[in-house]
């Protein structure tokens, strides 16, 4: 079994202070067992140790008055976030949930009899504010915001353990980035960091892709394949859109993760795994439980640290520093020589940018950016170029596939708005795939230059001319 892993390395260490500003959603499962039956009836013990005994000997970490207790009667052992039940030579043995029991794994609401002492195994996630951290990043991620700062504090402490983590968040917050910061800042950094898309994946091929296959265990199956968990061996697995896994793939997945071990498809023998595990999704998993869409006891296998990636719109003042960021590493803003298109965009451009809602987060911010710099003069972002993309993405958003005729105005007129439009879409797409060049379009199009220019006037286009 993997040496066993100590939550205090990021429990211990939690700082619980009172912000006014709010706090980032971060949320760390808790363990511990309670009495509720027995002499001891009442009487709780956090599980933070990762071996914590129970008997009727005085030194044990939860010692019961019990005479049908034997001095030593269980250990729990805490190893990669499992929690795994051992009896100890018990006089009376050990029934877990009315079974009589050597050793198993526990799950939340398990009740385990010693005796006539009987104990629930409770799970339960405590919500914590985090002592923001003193840098504005992590890893590829910047913020100045104290809830990306607290998020960051969080991820300076979780790195380095070994805890599964779940990733929270509307589509665009970068979860993908947390991921890998996460693995790049762990003992694990110079192993695989291998990712694995959920929903990107045909629901009968995703066991295969995630523990492999035996050449002849299906059809078109030509050879033997490793799956997701052999490729990261001693590294990391992150698994993406975990909230689309299917109910039927759930059970395989809990049990890879309790028993550190997976069977390809076709497979007699099970092989050892020694990944760690993170995943993301864009779904609320708690609702997805209650509503019966995923597993409890995955949820709960997962769910050792939870991270809530705040949306853009969030964190406003975030904007201009992640602005800053985007232009110099997007391959979008490099010229031939490696040098940037754009060095800056000006104030009342950042000023449009913090105005809008943006639905899609900083991947929406990326693409805007790249649209803006498409059109920039004088390598810099100014307000009217970042106004034209807004408009025209909404634009784009209120036409339709077929153009529609109104057909209660005069024909010329009717004729016109038709030609308007297949004017204005004709030269916005004839531009883009120009780079806005002016003198290139007017070749490609074979049009006068002039009169391309004089179009552009009429429909507020700009280009790099």
């Amino acid at each position: 079994m993997p040496k066993p892993t100590k939550k205090k390395e990021f429990e211990g260490k939690t700082q619980i202070i009172k912000s006014d500003e709010g706090a980032a959603s971060i949320s760390l499962r808790k363990c511990q067992l309670s009495i509720i039956d027995g002499p001891d009836k009442g009487k709780k013990y956090s599980l933070v140790k990762p071996i914590t005994k129970v008997g009727k000997k005085e030194t044990n970490d939860l010692a019961v008055s019990d005479s049908t207790v034997s001095r030593n009667h269980i250990l729990i052992e805490y190893s990669s976030d499992s929690f795994l039940l051992r009896d100890m030579d018990s006089t009376n043995g050990t029934y877990l949930n009315g079974t009589k029991v050597k050793e198993a794994y526990l799950v939340p609401g398990d009740r385990i009899k010693i005796g006539n002492t009987t104990l629930e195994f409770v799970a339960f996630e405590e919500k914590v504010m985090i002592e923001p951290s003193e840098n504005d990043f992590f890893g590829e991620m910047v913020g100045t915001s104290i809830k990306m700062r607290q998020i960051f504090g969080i991820l300076e402490k979780i790195s380095s353990s070994m805890a599964t983590v779940i990733i929270e968040g509307e589509t665009g917050t970068g979860k993908d980035l947390v991921a890998k910061a996460i693995h790049e800042n762990s003992p694990r950094k110079n192993r695989p960091f291998v990712v694995f898309d959920c929903g990107s994946v045909a629901p009968n091929l995703i066991e295969s892709e995630l523990f492999g296959h035996e050449k002849g265990s299906f059809t078109g199956a030509m050879k033997a394949r490793r799956g997701a968990f052999e490729e990261a061996n001693g590294g990391t697995v992150f698994l993406d859109e975990i909230g689309e896994l299917t109910l039927d793939l759930q059970p395989k997945l809990l049990r890879a993760l309790e028993n550190r071990e997976i069977r390809r498809v076709g497979a007699n023998l099970s092989i050892p795994i020694d990944a760690r595990i993170i995943c993301a999704t864009n779904r609320n998993l708690k609702r997805e439980v209650t509503e019966g869409r995923f597993r409890e006891d995955l949820y709960y296998r997962l769910s050792v640290v939870k991270i809530t990636m705040p949306p853009l719109r969030e964190r406003m003042e975030d904007i201009p520093i992640i602005v800053e960021k985007l232009l110099k590493g997007g391959k979008f803003n490099k010229k031939a020589d490696g040098t940037l298109h754009v060095t800056r965009v000006d104030d009342d451009a950042l000023k449009s940018l913090q105005k809008y809602n943006w639905p899609g987060n900083i991947r929406e911010l990326l693409n805007i950016l790249e649209r803006s710099s498409a059109i920039a003069e004088e390598n810099m972002i100014a307000k009217n170029h970042v106004d034209f993309v807004f408009s025209e993405l909404e634009n784009e958003e209120e036409r339709t596939e077929k153009l529609e005729v109104n057909k209660d105005i005069p024909f010329k007129e009717a004729k016109q708005k038709v030609v308007e439009v297949f004017e204005r879409d004709y030269l916005l797409d004839l531009l883009k795939r120009n780079g806005y060049n002016l003198s290139k379009a007017s070749r490609e199009a074979g049009i006068d230059r002039k009169h391309i220019r004089n179009l552009l006037k009429k429909y507020g286009i700009p280009s790099k001319d």
